[in-house]
């Protein structure tokens, strides 16, 4: 079971560096849900922001590409900053761990600025703030996404990442459920307060609660022997030491990424604008509809990984795929709230089913000392579609003049990424037994 170290909890480590993780095929539910912290923190902000800064956008600017053009921001600080942190990461060093410095330094300066950015009265005001917020931001989450496969060998990441999403929903449920009712009742200020004061909370419960082994759960010979190897590898060079069959899947896997992305962050950055346009909803009406989803997907978080231990990640995310295609085209056509709220449920299931089980399939293709290298290259592609979605979506949009072509863009988007995953033959998991322990 779990073991405490200083009054944090730690995943063991035995002779030779292996931890008691890895000996017994445990997950150690305890330490994962410290540890899901920080991606409930950043999940809790991301979900505010996408919901709302649109239509904050909205009262300067009219032209939804534009919006949607400004809404990438985020995405082209990822996409360029999030590998490289993730690299550097890896090769961190400090007391506190490798990871820990960039979180507990990154995410309280961004719950400051996030407080403001709902009352910025000039569009140059709000957009400066914009900037530095998501600049800031794309430093510290890969090193946070990577403090879960530090600490947990590859047969039990299915799992433990469905923990660590289960907390990312809890996080969006936080976000559009009880955010969207303040911003009903106070308006968009306190929503933005709220969610700086309960993110700075959790990364502060996160430190003071997890204790990331010096060199992970992995032998020091092993992590020597291949950071000596490596070198100053950064980017590329990971990718192309892995032998043929496994780049090829790696890559269609990573286009797949980049294709469901597409799909989902064009819902979630549009779907408020969708409901207050055409369905006639107030701001925190249109947040709270989408917790619909968000519920669901915490619901099913957790049971979508022992699916894909029984019957595989690749069959897990098929059905996710064909699910969410079948899920969203219907909405094209209907207006009926009732309607919309039980394909809302049906889309967060079949959603859990493909998020959960992705990143362990990138991660189970690297080696121990590039986790934070190989958990960049699952944000490039990811942050990749978060650029390009919101100003393809916008163009058809203003071309469409109507938001309920959101829902012939997702579905397309998702067949696409089902046309790229039958391609992956590599880090589909090994569905063998596992166990999970509980929580101390």
């Amino acid at each position: 079971m779990m073991e405490e170290e200083n009054g944090r909890p730690s995943m063991g480590r035995g002779k030779g560096g292996d931890g008691a993780l890895e000996r017994k095929e445990k997950l150690q539910v305890g330490a994962t849900l410290f540890i899901g912290l920080g991606f409930f923190a950043s999940s809790l902000l991301w979900s505010i922001y996408n919901s709302f800064v649109p239509l904050i956008l909205q009262d300067f600017i009219k032209s939804t590409t534009a919006v949607g053009l400004i809404m990438t921001i985020d995405n082209v600080f990822g996409v360029i900053f999030q590998p490289l942190f993730g690299a550097i990461s890896d090769r961190t060093r400090t007391p506190i761990g490798k990871r820990m410095p960039y979180i507990i330094l990154g995410a309280p300066i961004c719950g400051i600025l996030f407080v403001f950015i709902p009352r910025m009265g000039h569009l140059w005001s709000l957009m400066l703030l914009i900037i530095t917020f998501n600049l800031i931001m794309s430093i510290w989450r890969s090193p946070m996404i990577a403090l879960m496969p530090d600490l947990t060998p590859d047969p039990l990441r299915s799992k433990a990442n469905g923990i660590i999403n289960l907390m990312g929903g809890i996080a969006s449920i936080v976000a559009f459920l009880v955010g969207g009712k303040i911003a009903h009742a106070y308006g968009r200020g306190a929503t933005f307060l709220m969610g700086a004061a309960v993110m700075i909370l959790a990364v502060g419960v996160l430190f003071l609660r997890v204790r990331e082994p010096a060199l992970g759960p992995w032998r020091i010979e092993l992590l020597e022997g291949e950071q000596s190897m490596a070198g100053g590898r950064f980017g590329l060079e990971s990718f192309q030491k892995l032998p043929k069959n496994e780049r090829k899947s790696l890559l269609f896997l990573l286009l797949a990424i980049f294709f469901w992305f597409c799909a989902y962050n064009a819902v979630e950055t549009f779907f408020t604008s969708y409901a207050t346009n055409r369905l006639g909803m107030s701001d925190g009406q249109a947040a709270m509809l989408l917790a619909f989803f968000s519920v669901s997907f915490v619901l099913f978080a957790v049971p979508s990984g022992f699916l894909a231990q029984r019957i595989g990640r690749r069959k897990t995310i098929i059905l996710g795929l064909l699910g969410l295609v079948l899920v969203f085209l219907p909405i094209l056509f209907i207006e009926n709230l009732l309607a919309i709220r039980i394909l809302l449920l049906l889309g967060g299931l079949f959603w859990a089913l493909i998020n959960i089980n992705s990143l362990p399939m990138v991660l189970e293709l690297a080696g121990p000392s590039e986790l934070g290298t190989f958990t960049g290259y699952y944000y490039f592609f990811s942050f990749s579609a978060s650029i390009a979605s919101p100003i393809l979506f916008g163009l058809i949009r203003d071309l469409s003049g109507t938001f309920g072509s959101l829902f012939l863009y997702a579905p397309i988007a998702f067949a696409l990424a089902l046309g790229c995953f039958i391609q992956v033959t590599h880090g589909l998991g090994n569905p063998q037994s596992e166990s999970i322990a509980p929580p101390k």
